[in-house]
């Protein structure tokens, strides 16, 4: 078992880095003011949205249902808004709702805000004025179950998965409209 969650916890952290490397190299992409523009990601923001999060939920819930890791208060919060959006994108994809961003997009930053905060509380940053357990049994906020990479730990794993969400749904900005609204003005 411990073999398994080696493996998995190696396997999310190197995606995390993957993606935070792209994170950097596009946020300095927009302050140079030479955005990146790759086709791939704009033909496909909703899938890919949708994998991240899929990635995430999966992720999280073999954590605490496998590696045996208890979520804290903060965890749990980050959770409420990254599950859903499993469903929703995963709709939007059947249903080729490109609106959908309108709704994603805010669960998507509030969670990005809830992960950072979460992070900066765990390399103490932050400092945390209520317990974890003030609502029954939870573990420590601050609690770090891995590290890898030097920076990489569940929140920031958390951070990187909104974070990507709201690049790829902001990648085309919000001028794509629902296919089907299209199709009936043509």
């Amino acid at each position: 078992m411990v073999e398994i969650v080696d493996f998995i916890t190696n396997v999310l952290s190197l995606l995390t880095l993957l993606s935070g490397i792209f994170i950097i190299v596009y946020i300095l992409s927009l302050l140079v003011n030479k955005k990146i523009y790759l086709k791939f990601i704009k033909d496909n923001h909703l899938s890919l949205s949708f994998i991240v999060a899929l990635i995430a939920t999966l992720g999280s819930l073999f954590f605490s249902e496998i590696a045996g890791f208890t979520p804290c208060k903060l965890c749990w919060i980050q959770r409420i808004f990254m599950y859903p959006l499993v469903i929703i994108l995963g709709i939007a994809i059947w249903k080729k709702d490109f609106s959908v961003k309108k709704y994603v997009l805010p669960m998507a930053v509030i969670g990005a805000l809830v992960a950072c905060y979460h992070y900066f509380i765990q390399i103490g940053i932050l400092k945390q004025n209520t317990p974890c357990d003030v609502v029954g049994y939870s573990s420590s906020c601050s609690e770090y179950f891995f590290t890898h990479f030097g920076y990489i730990t569940i929140p920031m794993m958390s951070l990187t998965a909104f974070t990507l969400i709201v690049i790829f749904l902001s990648y085309n900005g919000f001028k794509r409209k629902n296919l089907s609204e299209s199709k009936e003005s043509s």
